[in-house]
C-alpha cells in the first residue's frame, strides 16, 4: 500500500484534528499502532509539525468521516495522476555524513573480495563516485596506505540481502560472457564474520624497507678507495735492502 508524503507529519496532524482510531492512522501512515499512540502521548515525533493530508491533496474531507464513522474502515489514498511511477524512481544512495568516512574501507573490501562487481554496482551498493573506485582499483587513491578492508555490511552502508543480489548479478553475468569464476577466486571469498575476524595487513615503515635491502658492500667509493690504496708502494718496498752474509763476515 502506498504511503502519503511526509508520513509522520501527517500521522501528527491525523491524530491532532480527527477522531480516526490509532490503528487507522497506522495503516494508513505505514507505522505500527504503538507508534501512533506515542505520538497521541507526545513521546514520538516531538517537535514535527503537523501536515494536513486534505489541503495537500491526499485525503479527502469524505474519506475522513467515513473513516471517524466506522473504526473498521480504512482509509484510502487520494489517487493523484501526476505521482504514477514516482515511488519507482531511485536516486543515488545517501551516505549519513557519520559513515561517509567508512567508504573507502568498504570500496576496497569490495574490490578485494568480490572482483566481479562493476564500478556501478560498487557505486549502488556504497554510494560513493566512479573515480574513487578506480583509484581504490588502481592502489593510487590519497590515503591508499592507511585504508584497512571493512565489510560494507558491518559498516551498515548495505544489507546482506543487497549485496548478495549484486553479487549473484555479477556471477550471473560473467557466466553468460563464459567467464566463469574460477575455483581460486571462489576461495578467495570470505563472510561477513571472516572478514571481520581478519588481522589487519602488517605495513612496514618506508625506511625500514630501505634498511631491508642496505649492505655494507658494493659501495662505489670504497671501491675506489682500495684501488688508489693498491698503486701507492708498499713501506717495506722502500727498504727492501740486498740479503747480505753472515754478521762475522769480513771484507
Amino acid at each position: 500500500m502506498a504511503k502519503p508524503i511526509m508520513a509522520r507529519a501527517t500521522a501528527v496532524w491525523l491524530v491532532d484534528n480527527t477522531t480516526l482510531t490509532f490503528k487507522q492512522v497506522a495503516e494508513f501512515c505505514g507505522f505500527h499502532e504503538l507508534e501512533v499512540q506515542g505520538i497521541a502521548d507526545g513521546d514520538v515525533a516531538t517537535g514535527v509539525k503537523g501536515f494536513d493530508p486534505v489541503a495537500n491533496n491526499q485525503l479527502t474531507a469524505e474519506e475522513i468521516k467515513k473513516g471517524e464513522d466506522n473504526p473498521l474502515y480504512k482509509l484510502k489514498l487520494k489517487f493523484n495522476a501526476s505521482a504514477v511511477g514516482e515511488e519507482k524512481r531511485r536516486g543515488p544512495r545517501y551516505t549519513p555524513l557519520s559513515k561517509r568516512q567508512d567508504r573507502p574501507a568498504s570500496i576496497l573490501w569490495l574490490v578485494k573480495f568480490h572482483p566481479e562487481l562493476s564500478d556501478g554496482q560498487v557505486s549502488k551498493l556504497v554510494g560513493t563516485t566512479k573515480p574513487t573506485i578506480q583509484a581504490i582499483r588502481e592502489r593510487t587513491h590519497w590515503n591508499i596506505a592507511n585504508i584497512q578492508p571493512i565489510d560494507p555490511v558491518a559498516l551498515g552502508l548495505c544489507k546482506q540481502s543487497e549485496l548478495d543480489k549484486e553479487v549473484q548479478k555479477a556471477a550471473a553475468k560473467r557466466a553468460k560472457e563464459g567467464n566463469v569464476m574460477s575455483d581460486d577466486e571462489r576461495r578467495k571469498l570470505v563472510s561477513t564474520e571472516q572478514s571481520l575476524g581478519m588481522e589487519a595487513a602488517p605495513r612496514v615503515n618506508s625506511a625500514i624497507e630501505e634498511l631491508a635491502t642496505f649492505s655494507f658492500s658494493g659501495d662505489p667509493r670504497d671501491e675506489e678507495e682500495e684501488k688508489e690504496n693498491s698503486d701507492v708502494p708498499n713501506a717495506d718496498e722502500f727498504f727492501n735492502l740486498p740479503e747480505s752474509g753472515t754478521d762475522d763476515e769480513q771484507p
